[in-house]
């Protein structure tokens, strides 16, 4: 099969990104045709302010795709904007395709929500207010008796949440007066509402994602996969609809101009293995990821640092391996008579979390340390690396061209 897939060029990558994505592209190398490409026009829909960095970053991503086993014999390894084909057939797909499409797509919607959600919150946060103090809905009433701390302002967090979900998707667009008379009931100072809403309505949050760049990002993915007539896409359940729009796409194009692209199907990657170190997703903004370049000090101190179980309190107090973030790292990492041991010992007390995580931090070690010794071996050379890729430029430039001399001739356009 022709397998196709990208990754933004962000900055490093970490064992989430290993186990979520490359672990999966190693795989399917072995027995198929496969372009990986690293997107750095995407990086651009919504980071198109911080480019001092994007050059750094490709570097950086060229060297941890070689360390974990990217092999540039068996894939077409190259950098998405240097194979101007892209975005020729990106430009003609944008002329066939209808607006509601792209205003549709789920992801574009949850993106514009997370943003002005967030913004709310860290307003809150600012003025240093509580975002509930009576709850309307009885079930959050009951749940903020029994929670303290940090329980509780999850649940502030969760219920403003939910208040911003019913203002934002409907069919008008945001309704900001609404979202203002449910901040009011909730015993929010009017002068304090007032502002918050008002900076939605008239600031610069979310005119990151108010481009034609961003909105139109699904038609040059479809390029991407399609320029390269792939059989299959791996992605993961939430890219399911981008990867539909670009079968859309494809029919839509074969319908007007005659049959010249396939319509790829997916191939699903498992969900998140890992989570980051503090419990929630790993993610660089959180500062909560252990990264393919970490060194074994560093490793060793972030796995420190990790969450155990909760209502573990003291080395003598009897542990539950299965709500522990520690423990669901043992089982990829650490061998599986270690972690039947641990399993068996910590819910009898019998191993502490110190213990139990300095364990943990040699496994990872182990398993990163023939990821260091390439790493310094393509460091060590990097031009030459650099050229192989330029190389799977040159490749991917010529199955690009291929495509698009057959889109050409199928719409009817000049042709000296």
């Amino acid at each position: 099969m022709r397998i196709v897939s990208g990754m933004r060029p962000t900055g490093k990558l970490h064992l989430g990104h290993y186990f979520g994505v490359l672990k999966n592209w190693i795989d399917l190398q072995e027995n198929n045709r496969c372009f990986f490409f690293i997107a750095d026009w995407h990086a651009l829909t919504n980071k198109y302010k911080e480019t001092e960095s994007l050059k750094e970053n490709i570097k950086e991503m060229i060297i941890d795709w070689l360390s974990v086993g990217l092999d540039p014999e068996k894939n077409v390894l190259f950098i998405q904007s240097q194979v101007k084909q892209h975005s020729e057939l990106a430009l003609l797909f944008s002329m066939i395709t209808p607006k509601s499409w792209l205003e549709l797509n789920p992801s574009y919607k949850d993106l514009k929500f997370n943003l002005y959600y967030q913004y709310l919150r860290d307003f809150f946060l600012g003025k240093n207010v509580k975002v509930l103090q009576t709850p309307p809905i009885k079930k959050v009433d009951e749940a903020l008796e029994e929670a303290t701390g940090k329980q509780k302002n999850k649940i502030y967090d969760e219920y403003l949440r939910e208040l911003f979900f019913r203002a934002f998707y409907n069919k008008r667009g945001i309704d900001f007066k609404g979202l203002k008379e449910n901040l009011m009931k909730l015993g929010l100072s009017k002068k304090i509402v007032e502002e918050a809403i008002k900076n939605l309505e008239t600031g610069d949050i979310g005119k990151d994602i108010d481009t034609l760049g961003f909105l139109s990002y699904p038609v040059l993915q479809a390029a991407d996969i399609l320029i390269y007539k792939a059989d299959a896409v791996p992605i993961g359940e939430d890219q399911l609809p981008h990867l539909e729009l670009t079968r859309e796409i494809a029919r839509r194009f074969n319908n007007l101009y005659g049959k010249t692209f396939p319509e790829p199907k997916h191939i699903l990657t498992e969900e998140a293995k890992l989570l980051g170190i503090d419990g929630r997703k790993m993610s660089k903004s959180y500062n909560n990821a252990i990264y393919l370049s970490d060194n074994s000090k560093e490793v060793e101190q972030k796995v420190l640092m990790m969450k155990t179980d909760p209502n573990r309190i003291k080395r003598t107090d009897k542990g539950n391996p299965d709500v522990c973030i520690v423990f669901s790292y043992h089982k990829l990492f650490t061998d599986k008579n270690t972690v039947e041991n641990i399993n068996v010992e910590c819910r009898k007390a019998g191993i502490g979390c110190v213990e139990c995580k300095k364990l943990l931090a040699d496994s990872i070690n182990k398993f990163l340390e023939p990821i260091r010794e390439k790493r310094e071996e393509v460091k060590k050379d990097i031009e030459k690396y650099i050229n192989v890729f330029k190389e799977g430029c040159k490749t991917a430039s010529i199955e690009a061209e291929k495509t698009m001399e057959e889109v050409r001739d199928n719409m009817k356009l000049w042709k000296f």
